[in-house]
């Protein structure tokens, strides 16, 4: 269909691909274990989004370009390692808000969880290395002489998404269960988030320092 090749095969890669911890699943957990199950599901949902954003530009070649270029690559991974080290920077140094001030907190949930949401977004678009995914692992399972490659890349990407998502929310729910245990402990709350902050500046500055 559309040129698709072993689709089950790019099934059982994806499914691996999920499974191994990487960058997206160690950032998911952190939010989860640090802000709540919503938060990491949120987190995950955003992260989809970003994923969204990556199969369609491998889809219309605009990854492929971005992969070539030596100074988009260098200049998308520095503000995506960046960016991550100032949210971890945010975790280590956040305050714990005063009973008082909790139901004013839940006011602001909505809010926060759009911010969770762009938060995990960026997180995903901003790291080249998912730049390189996307152009070497989709290609091997289109045919090269194909006259519908870019309905063979949408197809394979929803294929991606749809495993990926929910791979990712079941990551965030199982992680913000087990991590309920914690909520209204303030100190054990503090040192979560400083270790999940830590955790999130490690993959900035692994970012900032990787190679091709």
């Amino acid at each position: 269909m559309f040129g698709i090749t072993h689709l089950g095969l790019f099934v059982a890669a994806v499914f691996l691909l999920n499974v191994t911890p990487g960058p997206d699943t160690a950032y998911i957990v952190g939010r989860s274990v640090a802000q709540g199950r919503g938060a990491g599901l949120m987190s995950a949902l955003g992260i989809s989004a970003g994923c969204c954003v990556h199969v369609l530009a491998c889809a219309f070649g605009l990854t492929a370009v971005l992969a070539a270029s030596a100074t988009a690559f260098t200049v998308i991974k520095i503000v995506g390692a960046a960016y991550l080290v100032y949210l971890g920077v945010r975790l280590i140094f956040s305050k714990q808000e005063p009973a008082a001030e909790q139901s004013a907190a839940r006011r602001g949930a909505d809010k926060s969880l759009r911010q969770l949401f762009t938060q995990g977004f960026l997180t995903n678009v901003l790291n080249p290395k998912v730049v390189l995914f996307f152009v070497s692992f989709f290609p091997q399972f289109v045919s090269a002489d194909s006259d519908h490659k870019v309905l063979a890349f949408l197809t394979l990407g929803a294929v991606f998404l749809a495993m990926s998502t929910v791979w990712s929310c079941t990551v965030a729910w199982v992680a913000g269960t087990v991590t309920r245990r914690f909520a209204g402990k303030p100190g054990v709350k503090k040192w979560l988030d400083r270790g999940v902050g830590s955790a999130f500046v490690g993959l900035g500055v692994k970012l900032a320092t990787s190679t091709r």
